[in-house]
């Protein structure tokens, strides 16, 4: 799996944070985000959820205490995958990136990304990939970094310095827009002060 440098810093950082992420202001910052997903979502036992960008599973674990899910989790740290299948001996993790998953096409019915859209190094290539991934109908649920335009402006030039791997925050626009080419609808576009909800929704 070839990386981009971003990637491999996000790898790296997050690998070294594995063990007690919980405990980490990374892990305290992110319980904000992976709650605002929790009451976005329209859950139904027996729905395959995938969470890109899972870090140790806890999203997941908390979606499955609504409803009897089928959890599916990817991510580039290993340490956080090891982590998130010793939490969640039901579910199914693999190490992957977001462009390249190793599910079967139409398969899931919800796509979940909590604070991990700003890693993604090839965001057009991850709409194709979810787009592959989601049952005619299927929504993807995406909550991260908020900030008004003159801060992106500001800090986006910087992002390629970030040790975490971080590679550009985004506005609700920007995001609704990578996925209009392959026809998702913008069901929801939420702001919770740093915080964007996104969902959108595959055609049936």
């Amino acid at each position: 799996m070839h990386m981009s440098g971003a990637s491999e810093k996000s790898k790296a950082a997050y690998n070294k944070k594995a063990a007690h992420y919980e405990h980490t202001a990374d892990g305290r910052f992110t319980r904000r985000f992976k709650q605002l997903i929790a009451d976005s979502v329209q859950l139904q036992a027996g729905m395959s959820v995938l969470d890109v960008g899972c870090g140790n599973g806890r999203l997941l674990a908390a979606l499955r205490k609504r409803a009897a899910i089928n959890g599916f989790g990817v991510d580039l740290a290993e340490r956080m995958v090891g982590q998130a299948s010793r939490l969640n001996p039901e579910m199914t993790f693999f190490v992957a990136g977001c462009e390249n998953i190793p599910l079967a096409e139409c398969s899931m019915d919800l796509i979940v990304v909590s604070a991990a859209y700003h890693h993604f190094p090839d965001v057009a290539a991850f709409a194709k990939e979810a787009g592959r991934l989601l049952k005619p109908g299927g929504a993807i649920y995406i909550a991260d970094i908020y900030l008004p335009v003159i801060f992106r402006r500001l800090l986006n030039p910087l992002l390629p310095y970030s040790p975490d791997g971080d590679v550009r925050f985004y506005s609700p626009k920007e995001i609704s827009a990578n996925f209009e080419p392959l026809d998702f609808q913008l069901a929801g576009a939420e702001i919770y002060g740093h915080i964007q909800v996104i969902t959108l929704r595959k055609p049936a």
